[in-house]
This record gives structure tokens, sequence and C-alpha cells, in this order.
């Protein structure tokens, strides 16, 4: 358990120690007023980064393709469904698969030797945001985006909570088996209630009450029933649920965080694209730091079979997030929210299929109430905004002459 602890510190620390001089640099030059101030060859840079851009009304562009679409069949819109399906299912089974491989399987075994096992995490996740870097920038320069006002620098919250859930989502698979990590993620809910009642003094409705207990109890079925895995014991099963609720809470910082940026009329491809920014400066500066970044690469050459496995885990992660923001904006959340809800039983099929984890008929259960639970909360929520809109009181049409 020390060990992986240590490495966490370790990168805090170095992410830390890039984002805290250039916050108190932010700070200097808003201070300064530099904004009225600055003159010179950098200052175009520094309005960018620290102070964004004024908006126009030349620029006001709309945000994302959320404008009602032009007259479709129900064929047409039912491809276009079946599409967004297959893709964010193909990306997302073929990640997680791929994750659970490069984390817990040895390289270069033979039969002589038991090969090598590929340990770290952060070089992983430099992989995954440099090509969701290149894929957003590409996406930004091809297609027409809104004039970007928010200032760089605010990226760099979301861009830390995300590199340091990402690596707690790795490090959490050499201790918890991958079902446990993908219920883990189901259950989420439930600390965000929490939090949302405790910090926002927000209410909630008996249902979502209902389906949260529904997930917590599937979650303990599945917990306490599940045959132990051949590597655990109660001190490693403990450190993957720290870490899985380490991956939880800053998952949930980072989703906050990007909601109030939203705020300064981005689109989701431009919030993609800073974000990815700065995880790959953190993760860059942090890696070199540490002296591993050239050892991530020598694994790399020394296992060709792990190269293609991070190419293809890294390319898997960027397309996949390109089908969220397409199937957001042509069939709502709620959809999108049963694919992935499904895309998640298919997960946990399919890691037992190849991967050999045993789950008794109780833990069974407990996953099919977990996901009950899930698509329950969806049916309500849609109802109860189908209710809204009915008791929205309509203003008699005015006679225009």
């Amino acid at each position: 358990m020390q060990l992986w602890f240590f490495r966490f510190l370790v990168n805090a620390a170095g992410y830390a120690s890039f984002m805290v001089p250039g916050y108190l640099m932010v700070q200097y030059f808003r201070r300064k007023n530099y904004l009225e101030t600055g003159r010179g060859l950098c200052f175009p840079l520094v309005k960018t980064c620290v102070f964004g851009n004024e908006p126009k009304a030349s620029d006001e562009v709309p945000l994302a393709s959320r404008t009602e679409p032009a007259e479709t069949t129900p064929t047409w819109q039912a491809l276009k469904l079946l599409f967004c399906a297959a893709g964010l299912q193909v990306s997302y089974l073929t990640w997680g698969v791929l994750q659970e491989r490069v984390m817990t399987r040895s390289y270069g075994a033979t039969a002589t030797s038991p090969g090598e096992r590929f340990t770290d995490s952060q070089f992983l996740v430099l992989m995954n945001r440099v090509l969701a870097l290149i894929v957003a920038g590409l996406y930004c320069i091809l297609c027409k985006q809104p004039r970007h006002g928010a200032p760089m620098y605010r990226y760099s919250f979301a861009s830390l909570s995300n590199v340091l859930s990402s690596w707690c989502q790795y490090e959490a698979l050499k201790f918890v088996s991958f079902p446990t990590q993908v219920l883990a993620k189901a259950s989420k809910v439930i600390p965000v209630m929490l939090m949302g009642r405790l910090v926002s003094r927000r209410s909630y409705e008996h249902w979502e009450y209902l389906t949260a207990g529904l997930i917590s109890i599937g979650v303990s079925m599945f917990l306490l029933s599940s045959g132990p895995e051949p590597r655990s014991s109660p001190a490693t099963m403990l450190s993957g649920l720290i870490l899985l609720a380490g991956y939880i809470a800053f998952d949930s910082f980072t989703s906050n965080w990007q909601d109030a940026l939203f705020a300064c009329k981005m689109s989701s491809v431009q919030m993609m694209f800073g974000v990815n920014l700065f995880s790959c400066l953190f993760t860059m500066g942090s890696l070199l730091e540490q002296g591993a970044l050239l050892e991530g690469t020598r694994f790399m050459g020394r296992h060709s079979e792990f190269a293609a496995h991070a190419l293809l885990l890294s390319v898997c992660s960027a397309c996949g997030q390109l089908f969220i923001f397409y199937t957001i904006g042509q069939f709502g959340a709620a959809m999108f929210t049963i694919i992935m809800t499904l895309r998640q039983a298919f997960a946990i099929l399919l890691s037992c299929l190849l991967y050999g984890h045993t789950i008794t008929v109780v833990g069974g259960l407990g996953v099919a109430v977990v996901f009950a639970a899930l698509l329950l909360r969806v049916y309500a929520r849609g109802r109860l905004k189908q209710r809204v809109k009915k008791a929205v009181p309509v203003e008699s049409p005015v006679q225009k002459v």
C-alpha cells in the first residue's frame, strides 16, 4: 500500500511544481493589470492564457451541432443511433479490454521467462492525452468553432484532476478486478448525491434515494459474494478501493469544473483540447522529472505488442470522446446514458470471458440490481422532464396581424 501511495505523492508533487508557479504568475499579471499596460511580443500569449478573449458579436456561432436537425426519416435516425451506439460500444469495450491487458498481464513471456509487466500508469496517461490533443486540434482546425473566451490557465485545474483520476483508475487494476472497477464507476452517483446534500444543500426526489440505495445494495452483494482474485488479499483490496475512491473524487471535480467552464461559451471539442493540452504538459514534465519517460519508451521498444496495445488504447479513448459529443448532440444525454450503461454491463461480461474472473450467482444478481437501478434513474428522470414540460403554463397565442 505504501508503494502506490508514494508514487501518488511523487506524481502530485511533480504536477504541483508546474502548476503552483504558473498560478502565482497568473495572479502577478492580474495584480499588475497587465491587460491594460502590457505590450510586446509576449502580450497576446499572456492575454490569452491569463485573461482570455472578449467575445465579439460577429463571433457568435452555435457552440455545437445542437441545432435542430433537418427533417429526416425514422430510418435515417435509427441508422444514426445505431452508428453512435456501435461507435461507443466498440471504442470503450476495446479500451476496457486493452486497459486490463496492459495493467494486469506480462509482456515477453516465454517458456523459460515469466516476462515483465508494465507498471508506469502515468506513461499511459501521457499517451492517451497526446493522441486526444492531436484529434481535438485537428477537429478545431477542420470545423468552425466559436471564438474562445476562457483564460487558458483555468483548464489546468480540470487537467490536474483529470490526470490524477486516470492515474488512480489504471493503478486500481493492480489491486482489484476490472468488474469491481466498473461497478465502482457505476456507483459514483452515491457520493455525488452525498456531496450535493452536504455542500450544496440540494434536495432529491424519493426515486433518487431509492435508486441510490439499490445501487449500494447491488455493489455490496457483488463485493461480498464474488470469489477472491488469485492476487487479492485484504491489504490489496483496501488499496484498490482507496484508489477507486480517489478516481471517483477527482473525476467528480473534473466534471463540475468543466460545467463551470462551459459558461465561457466554448464548444466541447475546445474543452477537450484545452484540458488535454495541460494534461500533456503536466504528465510530460512529471515523467521527465522522475526520469520515467525514457524507461517507458524503452519498454515500448522491447515489446512491440505493448506499443500496439498502448497506441490502440489511446485511439479508442480519443475516438470515444468524439462519439460522446456527437451522441449527446444528436440524441441527448438520456440516450447516451442508456448506451453507456449497457456498455458497462457488456464490459463486465467481456472481462469475465477473456480474463476468467469468477462471479457467483449472488454477485451476478448484484450486478443486475445495479444496472436495473441505473436504467430506472434514466427512465424516472425522463418522465420527470416530460411532466415539467407539461406543467409549464403556455401563454395564449397572440393574434399577429
